[in-house]
């Protein structure tokens, strides 16, 4: 099976990673739905639906996306008129800085967004033309070879992720309307039982009858809409949760997979090198320093 994670240019001293004003049509998104960086992208124009977690936003103009850090995600853009967007990701440490005395850090709008599992902000007229002003500098400075170049990424990096911060206070991120329901309602009750149990036998038989669909249709429309089978998704589930227990807690590898419901330790292995590219030991250990 071709592994599903998205890799990136091995630079341990500069973890950034930049696609500018870039338009897919659905044959270019590559199938990455995985990956341990955090991610943002921001859409400058077109349409389209992105799959993020458990939820479907429709994609649009002046439409910012928090991904955090091994969270399955996908876009699908408009056939007619395809997203133009720009996808910016790093590794967290790449934006890590002292408190300087304040309750603040750059990593809490990715804390936000998995916690409230919401991933979408619409920006306003402000924050867009900051956003567009900061992209494009980023942008100059990947491009080129002048002193200091990646040191004004990394603070260009941080400026993006404040204005975010300072919109979702400004805004009011906790009462923040849901996004608009996308899809079947089938799908979506699917997708919240999934998630609340991934660690449980649960397959297409059981969840197409849940639905109230043959499973024909279910495979179908399951597959069309998060760009995964069944199999496939309920297994990346089990695998996020194992990747945040292996750092977060200090239980063995074979406790942890019993856990997240794989059957066997050679199961787990294989699907964990599939979706991760290491082992779950390699992934304890975290990367070389």
């Amino acid at each position: 099976m071709k592994p599903i994670f998205k890799p990136f240019p091995a630079s341990p001293s500069f973890p950034f990673s930049f696609v500018y004003r870039d338009t897919k049509s659905r044959q270019r998104e590559l199938p990455d739905h995985l990956h341990d960086w955090c991610e943002i992208v921001y859409v400058h124009g077109g349409k389209g639906t992105f799959f993020i977690d458990r939820t479907f936003y429709d994609m649009q103009a002046g439409s910012l996306y928090l991904i955090p850090a091994n969270t399955i995600h996908r876009a699908f853009p408009d056939a007619e008129e395809p997203v133009t967007s720009t996808a910016l990701f790093f590794d967290a440490a790449f934006v890590q800085t002292p408190s300087y005395g304040e309750p603040f850090s750059y990593a809490q709008c990715f804390d936000w967004s998995r916690q409230r599992r919401r991933h979408e902000m619409k920006c306003s007229i402000a924050l867009q033309e900051a956003l567009e002003r900061c992209l494009a500098e980023i942008d100059y400075e990947m491009r080129g070879s002048e002193i200091g170049a990646r040191h004004a990424v990394s603070l260009l990096v941080q400026r993006v992720v404040l204005s975010v911060h300072r919109e979702l206070g400004v805004a009011g991120a906790g009462d923040a309307d849901a996004p608009p329901a996308i899809g079947p309602l089938w799908m979506r009750e699917t997708l919240l039982y999934i998630d609340a149990h991934y660690s449980k036998e649960i397959g297409l038989r059981e969840l197409s009858r849940r639905a109230a669909v043959s499973p024909a249709h279910f495979s179908r429309v399951f597959k069309q809409m998060t760009g995964m089978n069944v199999t496939g998704f309920i297994a990346a589930k089990r695998i996020v949760k194992a990747k945040e227990m292996l750092r977060e807690t200090d239980r063995s590898v074979a406790q942890i997979a019993a856990e997240c419901g794989f059957d066997s330790l050679p199961h787990f292995h294989r699907l964990f090198k599939r979706f991760s590219g290491g082992t779950p030991a390699a992934y304890r250990r975290g990367p070389p320093t």
